[in-house]
């Protein structure tokens, strides 16, 4: 099956990646707000939907953060609900789609997840991927600008 969704814990993310918005607080609206800017660049890199998924109680979203959209939506839970919880109903109703990849530290919800069907990854091994990813998309945008620049230049 393919993967239809990678699921992601975003405060779980964001404590695992510090250098995203230094010296901000991990559960800030410029923390999220660069999060959700580099899984977005992410996206466009591999072309699969990402849920950014927060926990809501006591998380004051900024007027200004990023909208979701079909490509990176962007969640918080209510009150008396976890990311945890919404993760894994998630996980549970996307299987029947295709694989769905659920990025978090959380050992128990990595537990509950796989129970379901779904994939997991650690934080740090998703921060590899991600890099891997927009390094490969920075070489392609790079030697296609070179091959343009080369065009236009024997003109």
């Amino acid at each position: 099956m393919a993967l239809v969704r990678i699921l992601v814990d975003g405060y779980s993310l964001l404590h695992e990646w510090s250098e995203l918005a230094p010296g901000k607080p991990r559960h800030s609206p410029a923390a999220r707000e660069e999060l959700i800017n580099v899984l977005t660049q992410y996206h466009d890199a591999i072309g699969t939907p990402i849920t950014i998924i927060f926990d809501g109680a006591g998380s004051k979203r900024a007027a200004d953060e990023p909208e979701s959209t079909n490509a990176v939506e962007i969640l918080y839970s209510r009150a008396g609900q976890t990311a945890d919880q919404m993760i894994e109903r998630a996980a549970h109703r996307l299987r029947s789609y295709g694989e769905v990849l659920v990025v978090t530290n959380d050992s128990a919800e990595r537990d509950t997840v796989q129970s379901v069907g779904g994939m997991t990854q650690g934080c740090a091994n998703f921060m590899q991927t991600v890099r891997a990813a927009l390094n490969e998309l920075d070489s392609a945008v790079r030697r296609y600008n070179e091959q343009e620049q080369a065009k236009f230049r024997s003109h």
